[in-house]
């Protein structure tokens, strides 16, 4: 038996350097493959983003549209504003209307001949005139820095409920009325001087890529407006 053991092991041993290397179940991916992979879906996704850009284009009640590409977005100022790759070349102008599927993004307010810059409806210094579609209460939104914004109401007690979409109305000299802006998320009724809603904004402002610009020339008068309302 102890000899048996003995011409066992050594037999293992001779036999142990032509034993083939097991191979990996999962070999690993060409990089090259792999990279063409991933710009495929990039492009997949850029498409969708396009064909629902187009589709909004199409069924817009607003006039001619540009579409344009978000070129530029600082950090510091995420919420507040954005830079376009089309200006006065492709006939934007200050005041434009810019919006994307979803509803209101803001307004042109600088133009180059290549590029533009939109003040967005997130920025807190924005300030719309706005109703409720269902009841048409009105008031105004003012911007939060974020997906969200305040609509203060302008009646004391609004006909106003959870869900309510909200849209820009005939007070607004900057927007023209009935562009979608966003959803009723909560009422305090009792807030002083007037009560407020909080907003949830219809466009994704975080990840804004692509935006449609429709031409617009501001209203200088508006009747009954109050005077704080842009």
């Amino acid at each position: 038996e102890t000899n048996g053991a003995f011409i066992s092991e050594i037999s293992q041993f001779i036999a142990k350097p032509f034993t083939l290397s097991s191979i990996p179940e999962n070999p690993p991916e060409n990089p090259y493959i792999l990279d063409l992979q991933q710009k495929v879906v990039e492009l997949e996704n850029q498409n969708q983003k396009l064909r629902e850009l187009i589709d909004y284009e199409e069924s817009s009640k607003l006039a001619t549209t540009t579409l344009a590409a978000v070129t530029g977005r600082s950090a510091d100022h995420w919420w507040q504003q954005v830079s376009l790759n089309k200006g006065s070349n492709d006939n934007i102008k200050v005041g434009d209307v810019v919006s994307s599927p979803g509803g209101l993004v803001g307004r042109v307010t600088v133009v180059t001949d290549n590029s533009s810059r939109v003040l967005l409806i997130s920025d807190p210094s924005s300030q719309i005139g706005a109703k409720i579609s269902r009841s048409r209460s009105t008031g105004y939104i003012r911007g939060a820095a974020g997906s969200q914004a305040t609509m203060q109401f302008f009646e004391k007690i609004p006909d106003v409920k959870a869900g309510d979409v909200i849209v820009t109305s005939s007070f607004s000299r900057l927007f023209p009325q009935g562009i979608p802006i966003g959803r009723i998320v909560s009422i305090d009724l009792g807030k002083s001087p007037a009560p407020e809603a909080v907003i949830q904004l219809s466009v994704p402002f975080g990840n804004l890529e692509w935006v449609t610009v429709h031409p617009y020339t501001p209203k200088r008068d508006v009747d009954a407006a109050p005077a704080k309302i842009v």
